[in-house]
């Protein structure tokens, strides 16, 4: 069962919006929910992702029942939502609803009791999970419950993660990170789940947990509050995802914890496939070793294997029990991602050491940056000039340039002479890698998961 640890006790599994469910109260509200979605013969509801017990209800539901969830974030504006829904073409919404729910029905959770279903297929399509669309509209990925029962026993691995453990976190129940890892995973593994709604470090220090999941902008405000970050010392382990962990936030969340974080490294067409493991080596700027199960490789831009010496930099592509099956109603972008040999074109550019330790680059679109002959990679530079003092944030990316093909421009966040950051930087990395530009905004826009938004830098 891929919900192997929702039985029926008194045991709490998930505290959210500051309502406790019982083990026992989830699996009978999802049960009787899950009765009256097969009787119904839906195939497919959207779910308004709001940390509710009525949405983890609703999720839950959906697995019990083999009816396909679309979460959806709660901040979708009109035109995406409209997007999603024609693209899904849910039956209705289940559980909660926005104010506009499109024309479509609402179906609320039911409050009844009823057998629990038979364990759908493992090919079953569990998740429709829409991408952020920064090339274009959001694409529907379908995850199948064999793949998230496999991504999570991974990760039940590399972590040592059992029911032993409280789980907290504060993320969106719309992405891998917070729905497949951050409830998903404790209702396999019977850890309890403590959502705090928002991931403020007042709600991370209070909550007790053994493991805490985040993404960069919350361990940073964490780190800027010492007394509540030391409050996160007697948690077993602290994991960074989503984006990558600037190596500052790495030194000081170890310093104050006394630990340093776990990083991994995933996206929603894989799930997690690489992490540094619990009794392994934690590098800042390092996401680790492939998961049990995964094969990595790394490609130059002829399709050539890239050599992993810890320095050449190539287009990461993974295979896995964990990917997913396609893109919805997109067979031509499934074929551009998902390769005959089982491979996802990841889109991000790597780098991989002797002993097979991964350091995530970026983007290739936007943070991989061919200038002058070189390929340069945009990660390198925003951890260099994050040293200095002057720079609170930074985004690195290149722009057409006629001479070097890419010209390197740094958005900074802070203040100074931008002659000095460029200096900086060309003291310290090699001279092709000195920003040739610096412009300074007074923030870096962000989406729900803290990755900054490079796309609308430039446009």
């Amino acid at each position: 069962m891929l919900l192997q640890a929702l039985t029926g006790t008194d045991r709490t599994a998930v505290t959210v919006a500051g309502a406790e469910l019982s083990r026992a109260e989830l699996l009978r509200r999802a049960a009787s929910t899950a009765a009256e979605l097969r009787a119904a013969g839906i195939a497919r509801v959207a779910v308004h992702a709001v940390p509710t017990p009525e949405t983890v209800i609703a999720l839950v539901a959906c697995l019990l029942a083999g009816t396909t969830a679309v979460p959806v974030p709660p901040d979708s504006g009109a035109s995406e939502l409209a997007h999603v829904l024609g693209d899904a073409a849910p039956a209705g919404w289940l559980g909660l609803a926005p104010p506009d729910p499109g024309g479509l029905p609402v179906v609320g959770v039911a409050a009844g009791t009823a057998a629990v279903p038979a364990e759908p297929g493992p090919e079953t399509p569990a998740l429709i999970l829409y991408t952020s669309g920064t090339t274009g509209p959001p694409k529907g990925v379908v995850l199948s419950r064999a793949a998230l029962t496999a991504g999570l026993d991974a990760l039940t691995d590399a972590w040592h993660w059992t029911a032993e453990d409280t789980l907290v976190h504060g993320l969106p129940l719309y992405h891998v990170h917070g729905l497949v890892l951050g409830l998903f995973g404790p209702l396999r593994i019977g850890s309890p789940l403590v959502h705090t709604g928002r991931p403020t470090p007042e709600a991370y220090a209070s909550a007790g947990g053994s493991l805490y999941f985040g993404v960069p902008t919350v361990w940073s405000r964490i780190v800027a509050e010492p007394d509540l970050a030391r409050r996160l010392s007697a948690a077993r382990l602290l994991v960074s995802g989503s984006a990558p962990l600037p190596t500052q936030v790495f030194g000081r969340l170890a310093e104050l914890t006394g630990a340093p974080p776990m990083e991994r490294y995933g996206m929603s067409e894989t799930m997690i496939t690489i992490s540094t493991r619990v009794d392994g080596e934690r590098r800042p700027g390092w996401v680790g070793l492939p998961l049990p199960g995964v094969r990595t490789r790394l490609r130059d831009d002829a399709g050539r294997e890239v050599p992993a010496d810890g320095e050449t930099i190539g287009s990461l592509e993974v295979a896995g029990p964990m990917i997913f099956d396609g893109y919805l109603n997109r067979p031509d972008a499934t074929e551009q991602t998902l390769g005959a040999d089982g491979f996802v074109r990841t889109g991000d550019a790597a780098v991989i050491d002797p002993g097979g330790f991964h350091r995530i680059v970026g983007r290739e679109s936007t943070d991989l940056i061919k200038t002058g002959g070189f390929r340069v990679g945009a990660g390198e530079i925003e951890t260099c000039l994050r040293e200095h003092p002057g720079v609170a944030d930074v985004a690195v990316v290149g722009v057409p340039d006629d001479d070097l093909g890419q010209r390197i421009v740094a958005f900074v966040v802070g203040a100074g002479d931008p002659d000095a950051l460029i200096g900086h930087v060309a003291d310290r990395l090699a001279g092709h890698k000195r920003p040739r530009e610096i412009r300074f905004v007074p923030d870096l826009p962000r989406n729900a998961l803290g990755k900054v938004q490079k796309h609308r830098l430039t446009s």
